[in-house]
């Protein structure tokens, strides 16, 4: 008999290296950088695409030349704005489609980091993507910021997921990649970097800076060789504030903060109003594309997310009238926009509003005769001090002014504007508008710092099965022959049905003076204090304190027990699952 030698299978030479690349992935943070290069040169190139998409169809609908901007239009034909209303039919049409093939809401980057583990859809990002696009491209009052960093994490979760990478790994890496879009729209890497922390992410982490930084830095590079063209804010700032101007602008974050959540409350109120209504869903973007028509005739300056107005009105110098009803009809348009089921987001439109603040800001100042400041600063104050109540991240914006001007003083003063915007809406808000809107939704989330992981320890994981059990008719003396002391310390009661009646402590079926014939459910204690099985850890704690006991019984919907969870337990599992978030923090989780 002839030995044949065996040959291994040539198809498990990609699983070896498959199975060699994700271990080095979980071990080393220099391979973690080298794939958050990747991720960055795809979040760059997929925000050229979907900007150019978007101005084609810009360009195609009102005949604008491709290097010109919709909201700079000399005027809109009545006729043209009706690609307006077409367009939401159109966005109406395939949200129906969408909705009938999936429940539940498509979840976005900030969720998803905040909620999932960083796991976010292909097949929603694609639909999420799809429907900015067709808002944006037929001139709806919605920025295409949303899409890049919803693109730029799909990416990197689709990667992540293939490579299976580690919780925290993969919010890393979602961030980085959301980040890497922004920074590639605007060509500005820090202002990328920081929207990553502060935005996506949720904290500034000493493990994130080299992968988020790498990837920002990445997608700038990868989206002018590709030949993309950044948003140019084009504001040259003027000489930089005295200590007077730092007064005066601090005063500008706090009109901007108030803005900012009036904007926020107006778009959940008439999303409120339309979806009470009965205008029939799929129809609801169609009508406020004929309300957003009317408002693109009376100033094109409405339209999309609004690059080129911002421009234009610092170029022409345009009086302090004009601009106020720009400020209110733009307004009035991303309200209608997002109320009404056009999808986008407020990023560069509450970028422009803030433009317009600033500048009705230096000129009150100027009429009143408090102070002389440079409209071009108080812009710029005004365009950061608007998307940090609006969008959050006050070192984004004031590094996007940084990256923009290269004026330090100027960006020290959109910083100091910006916190006070952010304290302000932090304390009488508490939501950024992506938080925001998730609330409305019924989340409780105010930011993407990791809280998923509270959601994922719940009672019925952590239970203990099996628990003693007794018959609620028996007496103490049954009690005693079955649990003797040094035995369980609590016996769960049920009824005859089996539904929970009580706990009792052992040491109280042999206390002095309780007689053997005794039922044993006149020592029950905490019959109405139980756990539900899907309650996180965060509400388990509080349970335990309003019940003021060390165990409780996990029971069903029925009244039926399930199980037995000690305090003890609980606490040392919370404090297991912090000190492993802290670990992560500072990149020393790695096996």
């Amino acid at each position: 008999m002839i030995d044949i030698p065996l040959v291994k299978s040539p198809r498990r030479a990609p699983q070896r290296l498959m199975a060699a690349l994700r271990q080095r992935l979980r071990t080393s943070e220099l391979w973690l950088i080298a794939l958050s290069v990747l991720v960055g040169a795809a979040a760059g190139l997929l925000a050229v695409i979907q900007s150019d998409l978007a101005h084609g169809l810009q360009a195609l609908l009102y005949g604008i030349g491709f290097d010109q901007r919709l909201s700079a239009a000399g005027r809109i034909r009545p006729l043209a704005a009706l690609w307006l209303s077409a367009g939401g039919l159109a966005l109406g049409v395939f949200s129906w489609l969408v909705r009938r093939r999936r429940s539940g809401g498509l979840v976005d980057v900030v969720e998803a980091n905040a909620l999932h583990g960083g796991v976010l859809g292909l097949r929603d990002s694609l639909v999420v993507c799809a429907q900015t696009v067709l808002s944006n491209g037929v001139g709806a009052s919605v920025g295409l910021e949303a899409a890049y960093a919803q693109a730029g994490g799909a990416a990197a979760s689709k990667a992540g997921q293939w490579l299976k990478l580690r919780r925290h790994d993969m919010r890393i890496l979602v961030g980085a990649g959301a980040g890497a879009a922004i920074g590639a729209a605007f060509g500005a890497p820090l202002t990328g970097a920081f929207y990553a922390f502060e935005i996506v992410i949720g904290s500034y982490t000493p493990s994130a800076i080299a992968p988020v930084a790498a990837a920002c830095l990445t997608s700038v590079m990868a989206a002018k060789a590709a030949g993309g063209t950044p948003y140019s804010i084009g504001i040259h700032s003027g000489n930089s504030p005295n200590a007077v101007g730092y007064a005066l602008y601090s005063g500008l974050g706090l009109v901007c903060a108030l803005l900012g959540v009036a904007i926020m409350r107006l778009v959940a109120l008439v999303e409120r109003l339309v979806r009470n209504s009965p205008i029939p869903a799929v129809i609801r973007p169609a009508i406020g594309g004929l309300l957003l028509g009317g408002l693109a005739v009376a100033s094109p300056q409405t339209l999309s997310a609004g690059h080129g107005a911002l421009h234009l009105d610092l170029a022409v110098g345009v009086p302090l009238i004009i601009l106020g009803i720009v400020l209110l009809l733009k307004t009035a348009a991303s309200v209608v926009s997002l109320g009404f089921g056009f999808r986008g987001g407020l990023f560069f439109a509450s970028l422009f509003l803030g433009t317009l603040v600033g500048q009705l800001y230096a000129g009150a100042a100027d009429l009143s005769g408090i102070a002389t400041l440079t409209p071009e600063n108080a812009a710029l104050v005004g365009m950061g001090a608007l998307a940090v109540s609006v969008v959050g991240g006050p070192l984004t914006m004031s590094f996007l002014v940084l990256e923009t001007t290269r004026d330090f003083g100027v960006a020290a003063a959109t910083l100091a504007a910006a916190l006070i915007a952010s304290t302000i809406v932090r304390e009488r808000f508490g939501y950024s508008f992506s938080t925001w809107r998730l609330h409305l939704r019924g989340e409780t989330i105010r930011s993407a710092r990791d809280v998923g992981w509270m959601r994922t320890l719940t009672a019925g994981r952590m239970m203990r099965r099996n628990g003693p059990t007794l018959a609620a008719g028996a007496t103490v003396a049954e009690f005693r022959r079955q649990y003797p002391l040094g035995g369980a310390s609590r016996v769960i009661l049920t009824g005859g049905d089996g539904r929970y009646a009580g706990l009792v402590l052992t040491a109280s079926a042999y206390a002095e003076g309780v007689e053997p014939e005794t039922p044993i459910d006149v020592l029950a204690v905490n019959e109405d204090a139980t756990l539900s099985p899907e309650m996180n850890i965060e509400a388990v704690m509080r349970a335990f304190e309003a019940a003021e006991t060390e165990e409780l019984a996990v029971v069903d919907g029925d009244g039926k027990v399930l199980g037995l969870l000690a305090e003890a337990y609980v606490t040392r599992r919370y404090a297991s699952e912090l000190e492993k978030q802290h670990l992560d923090l500072y990149g020393e989780g790695r096996d």
